[in-house]
C-alpha cells in the first residue's frame, strides 16, 4: 500500500511540474501607445494612433502569440499645430490616398511566432492595413508589465502608393519614403 501511495504521489508530482501554464495578458489600451513617423525628402511628420484592443499570449512565461487592433480613426498628427496644417495632413492621411479610414476603420497585427534571443523576442506576425495582409518581422522587448518595439512598415505593400518614388517619376522634393516607422509601447 505504501509503495502504491508513493508511486501515485510521484506520478502526480511529475504531472504537475510538466503542465504548461498559458496566460493571456490583455493590454491597457489607454496606457499603451503607437507613435508613427513618416518621412519625405524635405522632412518628416509624427503622430499617434490608439489601440482599440489587444493581448499578448504567454506559455511558461515565454511569449507565444498575440493579437492587436488599432483604431485608425484615432490617427493624429502631433508635429503640426491646429490651423497650421495639422487638419489638412490628418485629412489627407485618412483619405484613400493613404489609409482610407472611412472604409478601413481598423488595422490588425496577429503574432504567428516569437523566438526569444537574449532579452528580446524576434516576432513574425501578419499585419493587415487597408484590407491587405503581409508578414512582418520585428524585435519585441518584454520587461515586466511593459513590451516595446520599433517597426518599419513598407506602405506600398498595403496599396498606399501616394508620392512613392518607387511608383511615380519626377516627384523631386515631393517624394515620400515608402517605409514609415512605428514606436510601440504596450502596458500589460
Amino acid at each position: 500500500m505504501k509503495n502504491k501511495l508513493r508511486t501515485l504521489t510521484l506520478i502526480l508530482a511529475i504531472s504537475i511540474t510538466s503542465i504548461s501554464f498559458a496566460q493571456k495578458k490583455t493590454i491597457n489600451t489607454t496606457e499603451s501607445s503607437i507613435i508613427w513617423t513618416g518621412k519625405k525628402v524635405t522632412g518628416s511628420h509624427t503622430g499617434t494612433l490608439s489601440f482599440s484592443k489587444g493581448f499578448l499570449q504567454f506559455k511558461n512565461n515565454e511569449l507565444t502569440g498575440g493579437e492587436f487592433t488599432v483604431d485608425m480613426s484615432s490617427l493624429a498628427v502631433t508635429d503640426l499645430k491646429a490651423g497650421k496644417g495639422k487638419e489638412d495632413l490628418e485629412g489627407h492621411l485618412s483619405s484613400d490616398d493613404f489609409f482610407g479610414i472611412t472604409t478601413h476603420k481598423t488595422a490588425t497585427l496577429v503574432i504567428k511566432n516569437a523566438t526569444k534571443k537574449g532579452d528580446k523576442y524576434t516576432v513574425t506576425a501578419d499585419l493587415t492595413i487597408k484590407g491587405k495582409t503581409n508578414p512582418v518581422t520585428f524585435d519585441l522587448v518584454v520587461n515586466g508589465s511593459t513590451a516595446t518595439s520599433n517597426l518599419a512598415v513598407d506602405r506600398t505593400k498595403y496599396d498606399i502608393k501616394y508620392g512613392s518614388g518607387s511608383f511615380f517619376d519626377n516627384l523631386g522634393d515631393k517624394a515620400i519614403h515608402d517605409k514609415f516607422e512605428l514606436a510601440i509601447s504596450l502596458k500589460i
